[in-house]
């Protein structure tokens, strides 16, 4: 007897279960029911199995009244059921939960923590929810430029005392704008000063009042200085003016000045190093000087991006690109200015088109270029 419940112990408890799984079926005339062995029997068959079983067996078996043998000699499985019939309630009942930390926190039954996170004093990592409509270092005065659309491309004015440069190849208005920029401060009583390289002082004063804007009027009231110098002259005492500008600004009381072109300053100098070193020490004496300042330049042959010497851009506070932009069809060359930078302002990033017209640029920040 012994010896066949040591063969097929493991068979018997297959059977037992294909048994229970069958109601009404009849047990099979050949195995034990688990009633008919008596004591003999069981001790034989227990001192019959090898130790090692015992120990797996007796390790894989869950403690008493936890799923183990309940009488039936099904081994513990309930009827129909698995070795892993264990339901998860049970299973976690007696489990402790942490407690939610905070003060005040409130028990919630349905929804396990307190229904509102105003209840608990979290520290987010900084004082209050940021003001993402506030302007940029909106305690910086700020200025228009005096173009309308353009003005609107930029969210709340230029700071006042910054180095702007306009730059782009002929005929796409450069000059008009600095005319355009000094007029509006004009138009509000500021003083500004003009400064040219290119023309004569009565040809820009001229060009200004064909367009509407009452250059020879400011010029004669005092409001207005146009000064044309030599590119050659200003070049063989450029170390002067530049000692002396910051001064003549103050004394003049100048709000805004235009330099047009910082380019034909720039060839003046054959050294790059030498070039870099006059362009810096030129726009830290108009920084210095505490006027707001336009300067125009050429754009360099390569792309509308870059001014011709490649300088200028890197030492201004803003940078505004007028470019020619041509349809694949050659349907119809359009202006189109953008806006590269301009420090301590947020701005639009998009291309729009503008026309030159006889009171000026005029932007339409509205409209696509095609």
């Amino acid at each position: 007897m012994s010896d066949e419940l040591e063969d097929d112990w493991f068979e018997r408890a297959i059977d037992e279960r294909a048994a229970s799984e069958n109601e009404g079926a009849e047990p099979k005339a050949d195995e034990p029911d688990g009633e008919g062995m008596d004591d003999a029997d069981d001790a034989g068959a227990a001192n019959s199995r090898p130790s090692n079983e015992d120990d797996d067996r007796s390790a894989s078996r869950p403690s008493d009244g936890e799923g183990g043998d309940g009488g039936d000699g099904t081994g513990g499985d309930s009827e129909g059921g698995t070795l892993f019939d264990t339901d998860f309630a049970s299973a976690l009942e007696g489990v402790e939960v942490p407690e939610m930390a905070g003060p005040d926190v409130e028990d919630n039954t349905s929804g396990g923590g307190p229904t509102d996170f105003d209840e608990l004093d979290f520290e987010l990592g900084g004082p209050e929810t940021p003001d993402f409509d506030a302007e940029l270092d909106s305690n910086l005065e700020r200025i228009d430029l005096g173009i309308d659309g353009l003005d609107r491309m930029i969210q709340g004015g230029v700071p006042v005392r910054s180095l702007l440069v306009v730059m782009g190849p002929a005929g796409t208005g450069k000059t008009t704008f600095g005319l355009q920029f000094l007029y509006h401060a004009l138009e509000q009583g500021e003083n500004a000063v003009f400064i040219t390289l290119e023309e004569s002082k009565q040809r820009v004063i001229n060009s200004a009042t064909e367009k509407g804007y009452d250059f020879d009027e400011y010029v004669e009231s005092g409001q207005l200085a146009v000064v044309d110098v030599d590119p050659v002259e200003m070049a063989n005492s450029l170390t002067s003016i530049r000692n002396e500008l910051p001064r003549l600004i103050e004394n003049f009381g100048a709000s805004r000045l235009v330099l047009d072109s910082v380019s034909l300053l720039e060839m003046m100098y054959e050294s790059r190093a030498k070039r870099r070193n006059e362009i810096y020490d030129f726009t830290r004496s108009l920084k210095e000087a505490g006027v707001t300042a336009m300067l125009t330049s050429e754009a360099a042959e390569e792309s509308a991006y870059v001014s011709r010497y490649g300088i200028v851009e890197y030492l201004t506070d803003a940078v505004f690109v007028l470019q020619y932009v041509r349809p694949d069809d050659f349907r119809e060359t359009r202006l189109a200015v953008e806006i590269q930078k301009i420090r301590d302002a947020n701005h639009s990033r998009e291309k729009k088109p503008y026309e030159i017209t006889d009171e000026g640029l005029s932007v339409y920040q509205q409209a696509n270029l095609f």
